[in-house]
């Protein structure tokens, strides 16, 4: 961790989390909004493989989202990746990634990294290609979902970043 993030901590969300990262996801952008249900479920029956990052208040600032692939339980889908804006530049996302991949290697013996990253997300195709470069990780890109797939409008493809094998991080 840097000294610009000092007085963060990182940690499993809960479910009080859920309106905050909802928040956080909606100010981004960039991500593909889901139901402030959705997060409150997800800080539930996700948390183990799952990340946040709060301020020294508490307040989450930044987070993960991931799962453990059912037809595949030694890999982790990172779903999605947010920091608040006030703390972009600090390699945050890096931390959680880095944080988050370490717990879930440690506890579910994940040796596989996945996420899909639409090809305008050029701070997520840095953020995952930094992660392999830095592990020594295998970085292998697909086009997992083609445009013509999603039926509610003009959408960009979604390219599968696969990663491994995953070692004890951090």
């Amino acid at each position: 961790m840097t000294a610009a993030q000092a007085d963060l901590q990182i940690d499993r969300p809960r479910v009080a989390d859920g309106a905050a990262l909802w928040r956080i996801a909606k100010d981004s952008k960039v991500l593909d909004l889901n139901s402030s249900y959705s997060y409150l479920l997800w800080c539930r029956d996700f948390a183990a493989t799952s990340a946040v990052a709060r301020d020294g208040h508490g307040v989450p600032v930044g987070f993960i989202t991931g799962y453990i692939r059912p037809d595949r339980p030694d890999t982790l889908l990172v779903w999605q990746v947010a920091v608040d804006e006030a703390y972009r530049g600090r390699r945050l996302a890096a931390s959680l990634l880095d944080g988050l991949v370490a717990r879930t290697v440690a506890e579910c013996a994940t040796t596989t990294l996945e996420t899909t990253i639409s090809p305008d997300n050029t701070a997520s195709q840095r953020l995952f290609t930094s992660f392999a470069e830095r592990h020594g990780a295998r970085l292998d890109r697909e086009v997992l979902f083609d445009t013509d797939l999603f039926p509610d409008g003009p959408h960009e493809p979604e390219v599968l970043y696969r990663i491994g094998p995953l070692t004890a991080v951090g």
